[in-house]
């Protein structure tokens, strides 16, 4: 396909943990102010630091790199800063409505409260939209209150989740490990948020398998699978005809009903996503098998300081390995728009934004 300008095309980013999208300069610059000492002492060396660390391919490992991004997160300057930049920088990148996931259980250490920093963070992220707006670009936010599975603040955090919408929270997100947190654990937490209507994503299939992502889809009530990359592992191919495929009970169920994918093809190689290969490289990433099967598939970056990456470059990266083109690409941004927990009148304003801007591209 011709060379696309894909960074000035308009984009939704559904899966963007904040504290996974730090600048390295904004660490090292917080840290000084709380005395928490880093591993590198520049922005360049930080940086470097985070990439070798995170290419493991132990999402423990690559878990443990947020002990630094999150000490800068516990003052209200700090979430403040963080927030902003992270808005700005997915503007400047070409998104024009994105999902910012986080833990507000994580950043109370200096004694703020749950309020506070949810209030904080949609500080940040408002003054990101006022200052894109004025200079003539176009940016929405919506926060994902996340809990943590291995701990038991679930019901808490849901009722956080709750406290906030309409002022910056647009659903409720449920990360951590997956192996022996099962979303049973706050079964409750999510009945309570289902009667209250909150949308809830939960991680799932992206440490653990297709029973990870079953018990998400049944005790978690979600509506769209945080990475779920693992779902391939319930598709079978044909021992006779390598064209065909039969589904398993819980691809099936996916699939059938278009549960949406929050896929993140350069940290599902980093985590260890994708089980059974050494050094797995992006053609070895499901990402094309899946999309051509069906499946509702979505783009995004997961955590762009730990994976070095940006939307633009994700799309880059499939599009070089996968040979896809603009229709392609804009298909992705739709699955996501459609897919995004925002107001119907919202989602047909980014929805005409993409449309008209991959039309005036081809």
């Amino acid at each position: 396909m011709p060379k696309l300008n894909i960074q000035a095309l308009p984009k939704v980013s559904l899966h963007d943990h904040l504290d996974g999208g730090l600048r390295p300069q904004t660490i090292i610059d917080l840290a000084r102010e709380i005395g928490h000492q880093l591993p590198a002492d520049t922005a360049h060396d930080l940086e470097q630091w985070f990439l070798e660390s995170c290419d493991s391919g132990s999402l423990v490992r690559y878990l443990e790199t947020f002990v630094h991004t999150t000490a800068v997160m516990q003052t209200r300057e700090g979430l403040i800063r963080v927030a902003r930049e992270f808005a700005l920088d997915l503007a400047s990148d070409g998104v024009i409505y994105g999902e910012i996931r986080w833990a507000p259980e994580q950043h109370l250490e200096k004694g703020l409260t749950l309020s506070q920093v949810v209030e904080y963070v949609e500080e940040g992220l408002t003054q990101a939209r006022a200052e894109v707006e004025a200079q003539g670009g176009f940016l929405m936010t919506g926060q994902l209150v996340t809990a943590m599975r291995q701990n038991n603040r679930a019901q808490e955090i849901a009722e956080l989740a709750v406290q906030y919408r309409d002022r910056g929270v647009v659903g409720f997100d449920y990360a951590g490990p997956e192996a022996g947190f099962s979303p049973s654990r706050h079964a409750e937490a999510f009945a309570w948020l289902n009667d209250q209507l909150m949308p809830v994503t939960l991680h799932a299939g992206e440490a653990a398998g297709k029973e990870s992502i079953k018990d998400a889809l049944v005790d978690g009530r979600t509506l769209r699978l945080g990475h779920g990359v693992r779902i391939i592992e319930d598709v079978f191919v044909d021992a006779n005809d390598d064209t065909k495929y039969a589904f398993g009970d819980v691809a099936t169920w996916v699939l059938e009903r278009g549960i949406p994918l929050e896929l993140s093809p350069s940290s599902n190689l980093q985590t260890g996503a994708i089980p059974g290969i050494e050094n797995p490289q992006m053609s070895d990433h499901p990402f094309d098998d899946l999309y051509r099967l069906g499946f509702n598939v979505t783009v995004n970056t997961d955590n762009r300081l730990m994976s070095g990456t940006t939307l633009t470059r994700e799309l880059e990266l499939l599009t070089e390995t996968f040979g896809y083109d603009i229709d392609d690409l804009e298909l992705f941004q739709l699955n996501a728009a459609n897919a995004a927990f925002i107001d119907m009148d919202v989602r047909t304003e980014i929805i005409e934004r993409i449309t008209d801007a991959f039309a005036d591209a081809q």
